[in-house]
């Protein structure tokens, strides 16, 4: 049992109360405490009265399904969600992902695959305090400051998922150099993530979306194709705008 688990609360979500009692088992296990919810209205009463640190949620439910609940808890918070999701169904596994949920398991899982889920989704949340501080003047248009986890696109302040967020520091922080698929995964998702390069191709979308001013012509974010991405490197741009901001000196004039 890791004891870095014991104070997480997993809020547990499916109408199949025989998978609940089965989830709950082996989370309780692995040192987590469990509550259950069985709909969506109750979810989301537990999630106010228990404030839990993750929520497993599925999607095929009576009344309201996952993606309505994900969408209310979203509203009220970034508490991480993992999505149950029937096996082979993409466009849930997508939609869920668009909505907000930090990762998905497909059904049938093995309690090992879900445990490790549960704890690299945990583990990123315990990201926030990783980064540099300090505000950073990309340009006139981009401005982002690690000391407030706030990014300004146009003098206005964009909401960024924590993933997003994450995404954008490593990549900020790598300025001007290339960042494989293999070393984003590892670097925002975790070790778990080295066979799901779709979840990178996803959230650089995303991420251009809300920080590119026109997203099919990226300019903060670029794709080195068949490798990875690399964001601006900004310092090096600024330097050259203020070295050809430079006064010249005037040509000195022959002797007579």
């Amino acid at each position: 049992m890791d004891p870095s688990t014991k104070k997480n609360r997993i809020l547990v979500v499916d109408d199949e109360k025989g998978l609940v009692k089965l989830i709950r088992l082996n989370l309780e296990q692995d040192g987590y405490e469990v509550v259950e919810a069985n709909n969506g209205a109750e979810a989301m009463e537990k999630l106010r009265v228990t404030l839990p640190d993750l929520v497993l949620l599925d999607v095929m439910m009576p009344d309201m399904d996952g993606f309505q609940v994900l969408k209310m808890i979203r509203e009220i918070g970034n508490t991480p969600v993992i999505m149950l999701t029937a096996k082979g169904e993409e466009s849930d596994i997508v939609r869920g992902l668009e909505l907000g949920a930090d990762d998905y398991v497909t059904k049938p899982f093995s309690p090992k695959i879900l445990t490790s889920r549960i704890r690299a989704v945990l583990r990123r949340g315990s990201y926030a305090d990783e980064t540099d501080t300090g505000k950073i003047d990309v340009d006139g248009r981009l401005q982002i400051d690690f000391d407030r986890h706030e990014v300004w696109v146009d003098g206005k302040l964009v909401q960024l998922r924590p993933t997003e967020y994450r995404l954008l520091y490593h990549l900020v922080k790598n300025a001007g150099w290339v960042l494989t698929h293999d070393q984003i995964l590892n670097k925002v998702w975790g070790y778990e993530y080295e066979n799901e390069p779709h979840y990178v191709r996803l959230y650089i979308n995303y991420l251009r979306k809300k920080i590119e001013k026109d997203p099919s012509h990226p300019k903060y974010i670029l794709t080195e194709r068949g490798v990875g991405y690399r964001f601006v490197d900004y310092k090096r741009e600024k330097l050259g705008e203020k070295e050809e901001q430079l006064p010249q000196e005037a040509p000195k004039k022959e002797a007579d």
